[in-house]
């Protein structure tokens, strides 16, 4: 099945990372228009699609910040899709987990992810679609209990329960709501950190960027209220 987003405007949050900028490319492929909001710009060299004539990158959005994230939202001619890439990682053991790394996984995955579902939900009633679609990225942990990632895994069970939530709540406006789970994703960064791991049974970020494409596309015809695995073999 070819996706095709043709005329319609997507908002990718986290657009520049490695998943992000895999999602971008795909959407780009399908003929949409892509919005990242980025809390301090994109580098063209690291990011070489911010040259692209149909990305748009707005800087200087602190995505969790509710006066910022209805601006950009606000300023957006219209949207048919809001994927919610953005987010942190931290691990330790509970009784070193301070208060601070609690809070900051929640505001940097749960907040930015509720702040953005709700804005992205008005901008797509106003833009006169036949529905939308919001796409969430949640984590095996979430899903899978694993030691030592209490603050993380938290909030990302955070999304899985908005996403489930929110599904039910616009399904009568045809907005499904749905969330990618991954496991460890095969980035740089994940090779740099765990040096002896297999990476070939990570998934790749362009394999799970194709499930959150799909998600998001007009194809996507019946699925919502979905936590989709993307573990690979991992």
């Amino acid at each position: 099945m070819n996706i095709d987003f043709k005329d319609r405007h997507v908002v990718v949050t986290g657009g520049t990372g490695a998943l992000g900028a895999a999602v971008v490319q795909l959407l780009l492929d399908a003929g949409a228009t892509c919005f990242i909001p980025s809390h301090g710009g994109a580098d063209p060299d690291r990011f070489p699609l911010a040259q692209h004539a149909r990305v748009h990158i707005a800087p200087g959005v602190d995505l969790s910040n509710e006066a910022n994230v209805a601006m950009f939202y606000k300023g957006l001619p219209s949207l048919w899709a809001s994927i919610h890439v953005a987010g942190g990682f931290a691990a330790s053991p509970i009784a070193d987990t301070p208060l601070s790394q609690f809070d900051e996984m929640m505001s940097t995955n749960a907040t930015t992810c509720f702040l953005c579902s709700r804005e992205a939900v008005k901008r797509i009633r106003e833009s006169g679609n036949d529905g939308g679609r919001i796409v969430n990225v949640a984590s095996k942990p979430a899903i899978i209990p694993s030691a030592g990632l209490s603050a993380y895994a938290a909030s990302k069970a955070a999304v899985v329960s908005l996403t489930l939530t929110l599904a039910e709540e616009l399904a009568a406006e045809r907005i499904w709501v749905n969330a990618v789970a991954p496991s460890i994703m095969d980035t740089p960064a994940n090779r740099k950190a765990m040096p002896k791991a297999d990476f070939s049974k990570w998934p790749k970020v362009e394999e799970v960027a194709a499930t959150i494409a799909f998600l998001a596309s007009p194809q996507n015809a019946v699925t919502r209220e979905a936590i989709v695995p993307v573990y690979g073999q991992s």
